[in-house]
């Protein structure tokens, strides 16, 4: 089975914006117009394409990302739709991780908002080129050139217009195309389907003329060879321009601004048209880095070509009803046939390929083999999780794991009859494997299951998955916070281990010293002990000893922001066992703990509320009493936003409070900020 199209011919794009900005409906319109989907579908009705699951159906939001591919022009487009709720914020960056460009959907009206600014910063660590939409430009309040300069005072991004609308609101008619420098006019009969090319209107000219002008300036300054021609008075042709745009975007240094409506079906072919002549292929790409991993300071680099030897990254991991566990992989070279062994490298285990498949949103596609760029999916391995490398056997890589969010907010759950318990647990872990962000326990001294998450929507979409998908009904506790614990003092403590362990004699005497590190410094290990005796297997044993012990302080929560340093290792090759070692270091690093003070760390969030000016008082006052920060205000378009943080244990129930507060007036959304000491103190 040859390759259908090109790899110059590929677009592995993400749609990416705030909870409705209108990323799902801008990709039903993008599958509608290139004839994969023969009719429209809307979020609101729960008929998307993308949106497959129930939970999304109902609430219509995206809770997983979506991959679909559909044909524009000659070249093969893979769209992964993205959820907007900061709850799965995870979904949004494993896809990014792996795709070579983004759509940045921007709502009209709102503009940049607090989740536009997250996935917006995430696309840039992992250096993927974005082309911004500015959506809903038919709605009330609109206003275009307000969310491009928020797009580029905000994100701090080289944002310009190669589109402007016509009007807005309910005058909205059509987009100029700057650079062919005409009108375009959309047919209501045909689902925008058939357009007119005009003329720019007599009224639009200075506009338009003023912001094409600003656009050939910044073209200009993307090369040498054309600033030089700009300079000398010659002008630009459009193939230069879009050329031009393509190779800034390509390097990130340039992100053309795109507008219309479509929801009622204005600009979105224009959009395909940009993601095909602006972002990169794989092959723009040249190379993709990697490690040796047998010496990590060695670096690996593969060039996305099928002749390449076979290396690819599982982003995503999912349960299908039919199929069981499938892995979503990005193939960065080589190609991957049905029948091949390859190697998980991170686990040392070998996988078998019985069965590629293409996923198109839920549905599935059988494939005998596979090539560089492709995303596909592999159900039947045993081994493999979010995060790790598949190689070719023969010439291994390493790429860089995925690393997500920690959790936030505990609930405990328990099975309505004891015949559940095992399958509950088994459900559990299922879920754990799809959704990295999502963790639980099994707490022995209660008996309860204890599920941890990012947020309540987080754990409610978990919950109702248990009843819905697996046939699980549970009863549930309140909504817990997830503490976290650290130190206010330093302190040291020798730790001495002397015992048979299965018939051996094992021994260990470590001294350690832990004291406080800065805020998001993590647990952070030094070894003072310079001896070329030691065999570094000691060190690694009393570093994973301590690491260990610190998972449960002095008050029973997990430590943060600590440093624990190896101060003392009297180390006699007769009596030192490797594992007397850890278990010497784990018992220094708590006694040491017990022996200063601890603090309580409790999650903070940052929140923005949008509320009409007549309930700001009140909101604000609820806020003071929830022991939140009032930060700012900023007015928008007749709304006020309220900028502030506000701890995550007094806002469990506030959609309620503000919906009260503001006669359902008000929204609100929150992003986790950092960790801060409470009054507790043990």
């Amino acid at each position: 089975m040859s390759r259908q199209y090109p790899i110059s011919k590929f677009r592995n794009i993400g749609v990416m914006a705030h909870i409705d900005a209108g990323k799902t409906t801008t990709t039903e319109r993008m599958l509608f117009y290139s004839g994969y989907l023969h009719r429209i579908g809307e979020v609101d009705d729960g008929t998307a394409f993308m949106d497959y699951m129930e939970q999304e159906k109902e609430r219509g939001i995206t809770i997983t990302s979506a991959c679909t591919p559909c044909y524009w022009e000659g070249h093969q487009i893979n769209i992964i739709d993205t959820p907007g709720h900061v709850d799965f914020t995870a979904e949004v960056q494993r896809s990014l991780r792996v795709l070579d460009g983004a759509i940045a959907v921007f709502c009209g009206v709102g503009g940049v908002e607090p989740q536009s600014e997250t996935v917006w910063h995430q696309a840039d660590n992992f250096n993927v080129p974005r082309i911004a939409f500015i959506n809903k430009m038919d709605r009330l309040g609109a206003d275009y050139e307000r969310t491009l300069d928020a797009i580029r005072t905000k994100l701090g991004a080289k944002a310009f217009a190669v589109e402007i609308p016509m009007g807005s609101e309910d005058m909205f008619e059509g987009i100029i195309d700057l650079i062919s420098f005409k009108a375009l006019f959309f047919d209501k009969e045909s689902f925008g389907v058939k357009f007119s090319v005009v003329e720019i209107p007599e009224k639009y000219l200075e506009y338009a003329s003023k912001y094409r002008s600003e656009l050939v300036d910044a073209v200009a300054e993307t090369s040498e060879e054309l600033l030089a021609k700009y300079f000398d008075g010659i002008e630009l042709t459009n193939n230069e321009i879009v050329a031009g745009i393509r190779n800034a975007v390509i390097n990130n240094k340039f992100v053309p601004v795109l507008c219309g409506s479509s929801l009622k079906n204005i600009g979105v072919q224009q959009l395909l048209n940009s993601v095909v002549a602006y972002l990169p292929s794989p092959e723009d790409k040249k190379e993709f880095l990697g490690f040796n991993p047998l010496d990590y300071d060695q670096e690996i680099k593969r060039k996305s070509i099928d002749d390449e030897k076979f290396s690819a990254l599982a982003f995503k991991v999912l349960t299908d009803a039919h199929v069981g566990k499938v892995v979503y992989i990005r193939i960065y070279s080589g190609v991957l046939n049905v029948g091949d062994q390859i190697l998980n490298v991170g686990s040392g285990k070998k996988e078998k390929i019985n069965r590629i498949m293409r996923m198109i949103s839920n549905r599935r596609e059988e494939l005998s083999v596979a090539y560089s760029g492709d995303i596909v999916a592999l159900p039947g391995l045993k081994f493999t999780k979010t995060g790790d490398t598949l190689s070719e056997i023969s010439d291994l890589v390493l790429y860089e794991k995925i690393v997500f969010s920690e959790p936030v907010i505990n609930q405990a759950i328990e099975a309505k009859t004891m015949a559940d318990q095992e399958k509950i647990i088994e459900a559990l872990t299922k879920l754990s494997d799809e959704d990295p962000t999502f963790k639980f326990v099994n707490d022995n001294e209660s008996g309860q299951l204890i599920i941890s998450g990012v947020g309540e929507l987080h754990l409610e979409i978990i919950i109702d998955r248990l009843s819905r998908e697996f046939k699980l009904p549970v009863r549930v506790g309140k909504p817990q916070v997830s503490y976290r614990e650290s130190l206010c003092d330093m302190a040291e403590e020798e730790g001495i281990f002397d015992k048979d362990v299965s018939g051996k004699k094992q021994y260990g005497k470590v001294k350690l010293r832990v004291e406080p590190l800065g805020v998001s410094g993590g647990i952070k290990f030094e070894n003072l002990i310079n001896d070329s005796r030691i065999p570094a297997d000691y060190f690694k044993a009393i570093e994973e000893g301590a690491v260990q012990a610190l998972q449960v302080g002095p008050s029973g929560y997990p430590m943060v922001d600590v440093k624990v340093s190896l101060i003392e290792l009297d180390y006699t090759t007769e009596q030192y066992t490797v594992l007397g070692c850890q278990i010497a270091s784990s018992i220094a690093a708590k006694d040491a703990c017990r022996k200063t003070k601890s603090k309580i760390l409790e999650p903070v969030f940052e929140i923005e509320i949008m509320s009409p000016e007549e309930y700001i008082g009140d909101i604000i006052a609820d806020l003071n009493s929830r022991k939140g920060r009032v930060e700012g205000f900023e007015l928008k378009n007749k709304l006020q936003q309220i900028s502030g943080k506000v701890p995550l244990s007094e806002m469990f129930g506030y959609v309620t409070k503000l919906r009260s507060i503001s006669q359902g007036r008000a929204s609100y959304s929150m992003k986790f900020s950092q960790y801060e000491e409470t009054i507790l103190r043990n």
